[in-house]
């Protein structure tokens, strides 16, 4: 058995009644779809009407819920929109909604997605949660868990999944081939019955392999009829398969760099073979090999992926999207939004954000994302001639700025096949809260935290207070006690697990902070790599001068000495004493607040949580003290409070 996340409600035959008006009743998305209105307890005495809507304004996925004379109407254009409304009617009314007005919701993002690396040995890269449930001993899993997920990501309004690791190798190179390709049939059928497309994750560089190939160079007429045979055997086998995710020319892997090509001629040789049958190309935008010299102050790998796409921007066939970090580096707990959004006017773009806690506490640590995330696609890009309303990220990302047909949200997801399904209990609010932002970006992080916790724990008002307390304050207090004002990486390298302020100072990635007794970080204004020149005006400016870069990114943009005083008030040094000492005091207050709810929450659940947050607590003393130490060590200044250094 294992923990049922949000979806708690067991099923059970009931007295519900579900009428159907126009639609295909056969479909298995619409067969889903009433099993879970039947199953849900809350609507054991209800009549509950489905009813085709007509309705252009609501596309494919949209729908309306009403309470019309005791009876709930769903109203949508398509099966796949039910499943959606069906599930959302449940979670509302389970949360004391009403419905005493009727509700319309329409997707924000065409796509809303959730990226594993998984492997098929059944290990998961930058996995915290246990193993794979998708992949064990170098095969396909199909089982009730991989069913039960499939629930739980179209609960939320997720529309499609890549189910295998970005860096394809070994077995996995066999999922688009005969060895496998039936049992990928079969997934891709039973997420499609959850309205969830399947992806794979594709090796860019399989033609290799064949004899009669033995290149990957796009511009290779062997290599295009690879493709082209290879898609076609793809599609005859699984005729709605949605696409491929590729990463290539990065960390080692073959791509168009290796033959002298660019990124559009790679993305564009696989979309012309895909195109025939509705497929999309979702095109990674990695770092793509951007090796340095730490001895070089010129080499920038924060400007890797703009200098790589930037000047590529319209070139892209209407088949590919570009898949875009949230920022420059890695998914560090701060850093600025990447310069590519706002950047580009002629590609599809979607955004990729990471809930698998890499360097946010690996899901030993709470750490809330939402609010981060929210900040991210708040950010005013600035972009030039938009056709569509709003300029910011979420405006972009969704299409409508510059009214691309296809973008939208991804993450690389944080499950596996731990008991609880995210190794932390507490992890699942970034689950369940990624997907409901994808759907509606316009919630508050509250908002979505209220509603995870009132269908996970219930609505016990101690409950959900304390635990929204928790939330809310996990992602600052993290970023108290991690790597300090935008610098990151100061993390155990491979691992990227707990404080290690030179692990990668003299590393070939490029992620350093430069400190020495007087100064720390990197200049990357004018005088430095130029990084804050890649940005639209105004933020150009801002970012080019000290007095005007925000203070939580001073050090990614500037480097500084210990002395110089902060917006705050306080200096850079004792900025980084009382965070680090403050972060830590917030584990403990979270602590106390956790241990206020024994009883009033589920005892297995409860033990689970106290035993991470004795870890976090732990570690976050650990993070204080090496992280002020070294510090200490670096500039002999001392902490104006007089707390113990060492």
């Amino acid at each position: 058995m294992y923990s049922k996340l949000w979806l708690n409600y067991e099923a059970k035959e009931n007295g519900a009644i579900v009428i159907s008006e126009g639609f295909d009743t056969s479909k298995p998305v619409y067969i889903n779809a009433v099993k879970e209105l039947l199953n849900a307890g809350i609507l054991s005495e209800s009549t509950i009407r489905i009813v085709k809507a007509c309705d252009e304004s609501l596309g494919e996925e949209g729908y309306i819920l009403s309470n019309e004379n005791g009876d709930y109407i769903i109203k949508a254009n398509t099966e796949k929109a039910v499943i959606y409304g069906s599930f959302r009617l449940i979670n509302l009314l389970r949360c004391g909604e009403k419905l005493s007005v009727s509700k319309k919701e329409i997707p924000a993002n065409p796509l809303r997605m959730l990226n594993h690396w998984d492997n098929m040995d059944g290990s998961i890269e930058r996995g915290y949660s246990g193993s794979s449930f998708f992949f064990e001993n170098n095969d396909v899993v199909i089982n009730r868990r991989t069913e039960e997920y499939a629930r739980f990501v179209a609960s939320v309004g997720y529309n499609g999944i890549v189910i295998n690791n970005v860096n394809v190798k070994q077995a996995a190179c066999d999922l688009i081939n005969d060895r496998f390709i039936d049992k990928v049939k079969a997934l891709s059928e039973l997420f499609d019955s959850y309205g969830v497309k399947l992806y794979l994750s594709l090796n860019y560089a399989a033609p290799i392999e064949d004899p009669a190939v033995a290149s990957a160079d796009p511009l290779d007429e062997k290599v295009i009829a690879w493709w082209e045979e290879k898609m076609k055997y793809i599609y005859s086998k699984i005729p709605g398969f949605a696409g491929f995710l590729v990463k290539a020319d990065s960390e080692g892997r073959p791509g168009p760099f290796t033959y002298g090509r660019n990124q559009a001629e790679g993305a564009n040789m696989l979309a012309r073979a895909i195109k025939p049958y509705g497929g999309v190309i979702i095109w990674r935008c990695f770092v793509y090999n951007c090796r340095q010299d730490w001895r070089d102050l010129k080499t920038d790998r924060a400007r890797a992926a703009y200098d790589y796409f930037h000047n590529l921007d319209g070139l892209f066939e209407e088949n590919v999207v570009l898949q875009i970090k949230n920022g420059p580096m890695d998914f560090q707990v701060r850093e600025p939004v990447t310069p590519l959004f706002g950047g580009m006017e002629k590609t599809n773009q979607m955004i990729e954000f990471q809930i698998a806690q890499e360097y946010t506490g690996q899901q030993r640590h709470i750490c809330y994302l939402i609010p981060w995330f929210k900040e991210v696609l708040s950010f005013e890009t600035y972009a030039k001639n938009a056709i569509g309303n709003g300029t910011t990220v979420k405006d972009i990302v969704s299409g409508r700025t510059y009214k691309r047909p296809m973008a939208g949200m991804c993450a690389v997801t944080n499950t596996g096949n731990d008991y609880n399904w995210t190794g932390h209990d507490l992890a699942a609010a970034n689950l369940y809260g990624f997907g409901r932002l994808c759907f509606d970006p316009e919630l508050s992080a509250e908002d979505i935290a209220k509603e995870w916790i009132a269908l996970t724990f219930g609505s016990n008002e101690k409950v959900v207070n304390n635990i929204l307390k928790m939330l809310m304050m996990s992602w600052p207090a993290y970023e108290k006690y991690n790597a300090p004002l935008g610098i990151g990486w100061m993390v155990a390298p491979h691992e990227h697990y707990g404080p290690d302020p030179d692990g990668y100072e003299y590393s070939m990635w490029g992620t350093y902070h430069k400190a020495n007794h007087e100064t720390i970080g990197l200049e990357r204004n004018s005088t430095g790599t130029g990084y804050a020149g890649l940005y639209n005006e105004p933020w150009a400016s801002c970012y080019e001068k000290v007095e005007t870069t925000p203070d939580e990114l001073m050090l990614f943009f500037h480097k500084m000495p210990y002395t110089h005083v902060l917006k705050s008030g306080k200096t850079i040094i004792q900025h980084i004493y009382d965070t680090h000492f403050e972060g830590a005091e917030d584990v403990e207050v979270m602590n106390s607040l956790w241990q206020e709810l024994k009883g009033l929450v589920p005892e297995d659940s409860f033990e689970r949580v106290n035993g991470r947050l004795e870890h976090q607590l732990y570690h976050s003393k650990e993070w204080r003290d090496v992280i002020n130490s070294y510090f200490y060590r670096k500039t002999l200044i001392p902490d104006e409070k007089g707390r113990e250094l060492y």
